[in-house]
């Protein structure tokens, strides 16, 4: 008689039961190609840990990553048991996935009244900016230094998923992300709950040192190429610069947003 799969740890085929899991063999190729996944140990790992993810669609593990996500998670949730390979297959050409892929259920989404406008508080807006790993490289820049959220346009803004979430790696899971249809009418609502809208534009007079006081603000960035649309740089309280005494005219708007970031935390220390 064949030894059971679940028992035989040594052959190759062999199977891995996560508590209260279960799991499909490593020949069974995942079906689909999504956008929708999330990929890359430390998005996933957030992604398992987050509680505001509900029920997880479908979960792609190399045998030790979901050793990995028992030992750390304790979570009983289906895990298919599949190598590099096949977990690649389920994904973009070139994601790089290092051995987990997550397909979650979207997360609720914030509402602008959700961002109280306290002192020191920081919320960014982001204005066209489509590249997935620029902004969610500036979402991990946002988590890290205490924004309390992020504003992306329903359109022009990649989705929450993918290369983004990488990029992010875990940001998307602890930081409100709003998604408003018109950016320069979510500014105004923004100032009359009593923030303080702030566009970063290289012409601006005033360094965005000078300009920041510890209030509650609203930075708001454009894309690399064109920055600021005219109609959004209106609608701003003031617009402020990042000094380049270097010489060197922009910054990638990831780098920037950081800078900002920064700034803004100085502050409102």
């Amino acid at each position: 008689m064949a030894p059971s799969p679940e028992r035989n740890d040594t052959r190759k085929g062999r199977k891995f039961r996560p508590k209260g899991g279960s799991h499909r063999g490593p020949d069974r190729r995942p079906a689909g190609i999504s956008d929708d996944w999330i990929w890359g140990w430390h998005a996933v790992e957030a992604a398992l840990a987050n509680p505001r993810r509900g029920t997880l669609l479908r979960l792609l593990a190399t045998p030790d990553r979901a050793k990995q996500i028992e030992a750390r998670l304790g979570r009983g949730q289906a895990i298919e048991i599949a190598d590099a390979h096949h977990i690649g297959l389920a994904l973009p050409q070139g994601a790089v996935h290092q051995g987990v892929a997550l397909r979650p259920a979207p997360l609720e989404e914030a509402e602008l009244a959700d961002f109280e406008a306290r002192p020191g508080a920081v919320v960014l807006v982001l204005d066209q900016i489509t590249d997935p790993q620029n902004v969610g490289a500036i979402l991990r820049s946002a988590a890290a230094f205490g924004a309390i959220g992020v504003i992306l346009q329903d359109r022009h803004a990649p989705k929450l998923s993918g290369a983004l979430a990488k990029a992010a790696a875990g940001a998307i899971e602890q930081l409100p992300v709003a998604h408003v249809v018109n950016l320069s009418r979510a500014l105004d609502e923004l100032t009359a709950a009593g923030w303080r809208a702030v566009g970063l534009a290289g012409e601006a007079e005033r360094s965005l040192a000078q300009v920041l006081d510890g209030a509650p603000t609203v930075l708001v960035l454009g894309s690399e190429g064109e920055g600021l649309r005219r109609l959004v740089a209106e609608h701003c309280d003031e617009l402020a610069r990042i000094p380049m005494p270097g010489g060197f005219e922009s910054l990638n708007v990831s780098a920037a947003a950081a800078v900002a970031l920064y700034e803004a935390s100085r502050s409102r220390a």
